[in-house]
């Protein structure tokens, strides 16, 4: 897959001039590497304002492809889908097999998610191990809200990943875990989300996701309680 983009026109939010932005609408990281960088920096959506000088981020759907590691992700800012339906999209890359196909709704998801296949991690199990953990967090935090939490840390030599954790009320917390509990959320995932990796088109594993596939596994533990105590 090429490198796409267009030029659109821009208002600046600042002063009003009306200028031109050039933007990206895919990208391939394996082919141009410096593209990647550019995206995880944030350059890739900054936009300055040819009159004032302001400096402005713009949100739009971009689609990142990196070959090498097997996976795609379609950024389309606030899309609450669980599954992408465009069966354009879904023809153009009907070829593909063996990828990982992601949506995500924000700039912050869209980097993890790029981190997190970038490590050879599965995206799954990380959301199920980040909730997990978040509950722990909150305990921490007198209860506290967690509003938002993503992957920051991964390291194979000491056995450890990292999260941070944001809330209304606190400093962004940071927790890390040993990777007992992600080969623990693997198991999981590999009994209760069959279906979900079986799906073809773009899907949003998020912390709601992880959230019913963690009730689901409840659940079956109970149940598997209450048989035993019958018997």
């Amino acid at each position: 897959m090429p490198n796409s983009k267009v030029i659109k026109a821009v208002v600046c939010p600042e002063c009003g001039e009306l200028g031109k932005a050039e933007i990206y609408t895919s990208v391939n990281a394996t082919v141009h590497k410096e593209l990647r960088d550019k995206v995880l920096e944030g350059e890739l959506f900054t936009w300055v304002c040819p009159l004032c000088g302001h400096r402005a981020r713009l949100t739009y759907p971009i689609l990142y492809n990196d070959m090498k590691n097997r996976f795609m992700v379609y950024m389309i800012p606030k899309i609450d889908r669980f599954q992408l339906c465009d069966k354009e999209l879904e023809e153009k890359y009907s070829n593909i097999r063996n990828i990982n196909k992601r949506i995500v709704p924000d700039f912050n998801s869209f980097k993890e998610k790029i981190f997190i296949f970038e490590s050879g991690l599965d995206d799954m199990a990380v959301e199920l191990t980040k909730v997990a953990i978040s509950q722990t967090v909150s305990k921490k935090l007198d209860g506290a809200k967690i509003s938002e939490g993503y992957l920051s840390m991964y390291d194979r030599e000491s056995n450890t990943m990292g999260f941070t954790y944001f809330t209304g009320e606190h400093t962004p917390y940071v927790q890390t875990a040993r990777l007992e509990i992600y080969g623990k959320s693997k198991d999981i995932i590999e009994r209760f989300a069959v279906k979900d990796k079986k799906l073809k088109g773009f899907i949003n594993i998020n912390s709601e996701w992880a959230d019913n596939i963690l009730y689901r596994y409840k659940r079956a533990k109970h149940i598997e309680k209450l048989n035993k105590l019958s018997e």
